[in-house]
Parts: C-alpha cells; structure tokens; sequence
C-alpha cells in the first residue's frame, strides 16, 4: 500500500470514528488533560449545556465546576498512565436542570493517555427513580415490620384488614375473623425477671403463634393477600386474622387452639414461666366498615376477656361497645372527681368475736371509698373501681383514701379515747405497690397522724399476694415498717391453706362466700374450721367477711374465727355516723 493509499485509509477510519461519536447512543466527550473539550458529540451537548454557566461548552471542569467541583483535583491526583478515573460518578443538576429534561446524570472519565482525557455521561435519572422506588418498598416493609419478633405490626395489619373489608361479601357466608390478644401476666413477668426476659417471652409468643397457624390447611401471608396473618401490635398484645373461614365458631377453634400453645410454660431465665392470653375475637359479619373500629371492637372483647378472669377468648357483640363507652365515661368523670373532691371514705366496723359471745364495737373499722357524683348522685364502687383499676387511676384513688381514713382515725382517738377504733384497715392496690417508694409514703402518713404503725392494717387480695413475687417483696417491706398485713377475700384467689406460711400476712379475712352458707353448709363450715386452725397455728388473726344473720355469727363463732364484719353489725357508715354508732354501744 503506497502512503497516499494509507493516508486516505486514515482518513475514512477517523471519519468513520467521529461518525460512530456522534452517532453514539450515549454522550461522549474527548478533552485534553487540562480539560479543554477536543471533541464533544450531540448527546453530551444537550445534556451538559444546562450545566454551562455561560453557554460554552470549551472546558469540561469549567462546565461540571457547580456539580462536581473535585474533578479537577481527582483527576491531577490520579498519577496512572492511563485507566478510570471516575466510574458512574453521580450529578445531582438540581436548578440547572430544565422542567422536562434530566435531573441526574452519570459521569464516567477515562484516562487515555497523558495528554487526553474520554468521558461518557449518561441521562440516570430513571436509574435512580428506580433505585429510590426500591429503596421505599424496602423502607416500608421494614416499616411495616415490628423490629423484635419480625412480624408485621399495627400498620400492617390495619392495610390487611381494610382490603378484606373492601371486599364483597361471600354468597355463602363465609367470612373472616380477627382475634386480638394480651398476655395477662406479661408487666409482672417483665418487672420480675427483667426486660431483656421480657423481650424474650414476647419472642417465644410470637414463634407460638406462627407455628399454630401452621397446618397444611392454613397460610400465613403477611403481604396482605388472603390467608392468615399473624402481627405484633403492642408491647404484649398479637393479633392474628383469619380468612377464609365458613363461620365464626372456626374462628373460635382456632382461638381455642392457639389459647392451648400460648399456656405451655415458657423457659426463661433459668424458670418456668407461664403466660396466658386473653384474646377479644372479631367476626367480619359483625364489624364496621373500618379496620381502626375493627380493631377497636376486638380490644373491647379482649377487655371483656380480662374483666372476667383472664385466660380466655370473649366474642364481641355490639352491645359491648355501649359498655366500653360507659367505662370511657366513668373514667373521664373519675379524673374530674379526684381534682373536685367529689370522693368520700366510709367505714365498716370490724367487731371482735369473743369466746364468752360478747362482741367488741371498738375492734376496728374498713375504710371504703366512695363517689358523690354532682348528677347522679351515690355511684356504686362496683362501677367506678374496675374503671379505676384499668385507667391507672387506682394509685391515686387507693392514696386518697388511705390519707383521709388516717386522718380520721386520728380524729376519732382524739374524741372518742378508749372507744375509738383500735385497728384501720385500708385494701392495696398492685398500683401503689408496684410504686418503689410506696412504703415511704406509708410511713410519711404514720408520722402526719401520730399514728403507730401497728393500728394500721394494709389489705391485699389472695390472688395479687399469691401470684406475684415482686408484690410479696414488697408486702415484706412494709411489714418492716410495723403495719399489720392482711389477707382479703380469702377462698376465691390462687392460694391454699398449705401455702399460707409462704405469705407475710398477720390476719386472714375469710371471703363472705364461705360465710353466707357458714349456718346451712357442713363442707362450708368445715372450710372455715380448717381455715381458722391453720392461721391459729401460724400465729395469723382470722376475720369473717359478709356476716348477716345471727346463724351466721354464731357459726363463725364456734369454729373461733376471732372477728366478723357484715351487715349484721352495720353498714359502712360515714364518719360522724360511726361515732355515733360507737357511742350508743
């Protein structure tokens, strides 16, 4: 081939070249190693002039100066013969960038030689949309997902339950259920054995529910679809919906089986630990158009669970709701009574019983709240005292009544002397003793009054003082004050007469249950003898509750239960009222 031959070759192929450059479905740039642009094409034309402060396209630096000042510097810095110097660097064009035009370019600068620089920028702003998308669909199912146990949580569940809503209803009826549960024991639990402990119990729950809902015939979808889904809510409380089921009695085997998993012993700590569910159920023929109300009737159920005992499934009928409103109510009206001093104390006597049937009047009295409301008068404790108990309100309400039922007894030693009452006995709630510095107010109280603390009896039900361990301790405190400790309700709790030893009580008060068939029951009364024997012989006083009749006296009596309180004696009576009483005897 002569030279001309080979010239003209040159030629085509450098043509060709910056043909297939400008032709080239992405923007390329050659520039010199200062950065004066050699050899631009279309492409990178159109997508760097939103970038060209005054419309010259001559210095690639010079254009990228406002997006990625560093590349000058990167690109003196990068000492190699040749090779990358940037590979997909990102350029956010921000107020450059034109209303339909890109937003985010990508840059890659390639090292030629000593002398030439090749760069390649690309419109990414559909790569990073997409990236973004992923990004949020990552999020929100993280979002959607309860950091401890990995289940869905609340939202979850609330976007599943609004899409099966939507849905027509069954020609045949079949339908759905949503079954909410609370672990009953789960603060003590937690307080007992620690936080850590308790997350663990939370963990265990969630894995029981899972593989409970995990026959052939069942699915857990937690995406949403139909099947079952299974979701962490709150602290201690799982719910779990269940589709396509024919009728509400399916759901209610389910909820039998899982109430079966959930009450196997759970290992924690080094202890067997027992937890069990109280669960509301919520039929989808039943329910409101919304997931929230939805969920909300299946608390009121779960409530209703727990009002009666706990360890158990309750289905929800709209009648409940009128009832969640009254509590709703009665709360609201509580809170205002405390502040306006709308609550009262009145007293119970407690007479002694003696061996010859002559009755003590001055043993002692009960203190009992009660709540003069400004509209309805009297409301009965057995409205407002549940309502107090699962508001948070009986802390404040159990301390009023302790102050102002010292306050009288301090009152009454003042003016009545030897016929005053020898013994206050004020009921405890697990509020104020799971307060840490409750004994401390106690013993504050003694002092305000120039009481002793041995004319103070503090009362806790059989089943608070049996089941829980933390509230024991703290019963052992007070006893260190000097305080009287009594057992209430004795018959009907969680305790026998085997482990009575096991509690730091002095004074046994036997549950008016027992007492009331005390005259026409042998069992009940061999229950009261057996009673009274095992306390006598741990040094422990023994109180019958709920005395009515004579029979009834004379019964408790004989088997030498040491005091008596009932109807037969007196009502509670309003303070002035029972020193009059105490005076006429």
């Amino acid at each position: 081939m002569s030279p001309d031959d080979a010239h003209v070759r040159l030629l085509a192929e450098h043509e060709a070249l910056l043909q297939f450059l400008y032709l080239a479905p992405v923007g390329l740039v050659q520039a010199a190693a200062d950065g004066e642009i050699v050899m631009i094409n279309p492409i990178s034309a159109q997508l760097l002039m939103p970038l060209a402060r005054d419309g010259s396209l001559d210095n690639l630096f010079a254009v990228l100066q406002d997006v990625a000042p560093q590349l000058r510097a990167v690109t003196a810095a990068f000492d190699a013969p040749c090779g990358v110097v940037c590979d997909g660097l990102r350029l956010e064009l921000g107020d450059a960038a034109a209303p339909d035009g890109p937003r985010v370019l990508s840059l890659s600068l390639l090292k030629l030689d000593g002398m030439r620089l090749m760069a390649a920028v690309t419109d990414a702003t559909a790569d990073v949309k997409r990236e973004q998308d992923r990004l949020t669909r990552r999020l929100r199912g993280q979002a959607r997902r309860d950091a401890l146990t990995r289940m869905p949580n609340r939202e979850a569940l609330l976007e599943q339950l609004q899409r099966m809503l939507a849905r027509p209803p069954a020609a045949d009826g079949a339908g759905f259920a949503l079954l909410l549960m609370n672990c009953d024991r789960f603060r003590q639990i937690n307080d007992a054995l620690g936080q850590a402990a308790g997350d663990r119990l939370l963990v265990q729950v969630g894995e029981r529910i899972r593989a409970t809902l995990r026959p052939p015939s069942d699915r857990i979808d937690t995406d949403g679809g139909a099947g079952q889904m299974a979701a962490r809510i709150g602290a201690d409380e799982f719910a779990v919906v269940l589709d396509g089921l024919r009728c509400r009695e399916d759901a209610e085997r389910i909820a039998v089986r899982l109430q079966g998993a959930l009450a196997r012993p759970h290992a924690l700590a080094g202890q067997e630990v027992t937890c069990t569910p109280s669960m509301g159920l919520v039929w989808s023929g039943d329910a409101d158009a919304g997931a929230g109300e939805m969920l909300r009737d299946a608390s009121i159920a779960m409530v209703e669970a727990k009002r009666a005992g706990g360890a158990r499934c309750v289905a929800f009928v709209a009648a409940m709701r009128e009832r969640a409103a009254r509590r709703a109510d009665i709360e609201s009206e509580l809170r205002q009574a405390l502040l306006e001093e709308q609550l009262f104390v009145v007293y119970q006597p407690v007479v002694g019983l003696r061996a010859d049937g002559a009755t003590d009047h001055a043993a002692g009295v009960e203190a009992l709240v009660r709540w003069r409301h400004p509209v309805r008068g009297v409301v009965p404790p057995v409205e407002f005292i549940p309502v107090a108990e699962e508001s948070g309100l009986i802390a404040a309400l159990g301390d009023f009544v302790l102050r102002r039922a010292c306050s009288d007894f301090a009152a009454w030693q003042r003016a009545l002397g030897e016929r005053a009452p020898r013994l206050l006995a004020v009921n405890l709630s697990r509020a104020q003793l799971a307060e840490p510095g409750w004994p401390g107010v106690v013993r504050d109280v003694l002092a305000q009054h120039d009481m002793r603390a041995d004319q103070l009896q503090l009362e806790v039900t059989e089943s608070l003082a049996a089941q829980d361990q933390h509230v024991q301790q703290r019963l052992h405190e007070l006893k260190a004050i000097g305080v009287t400790l009594a057992l209430d309700d004795f018959g009907t709790g969680y305790s026998s007469l085997s482990s009575l030893h096991q509690l730091p009580v002095d004074t046994v008060k036997i549950d008016r249950s027992f007492v009331c068939q005390a005259d026409t029951s042998h069992h009940h009364r061999v229950l009261i003898e057996a009673t009274v024997k095992v306390a006598q012989s741990l040094g422990m006083n023994t109180v019958a509750e709920g005395i009515e009749t004579e029979a009834q006296a004379a019964a408790v009596r004989a088997q030498a239960c040491a005091k008596g309180q009932g109807y037969l004696f007196s009502r509670p009576l309003a303070s002035p009222d029972l020193v009059d009483w105490l005076a006429a005897r």
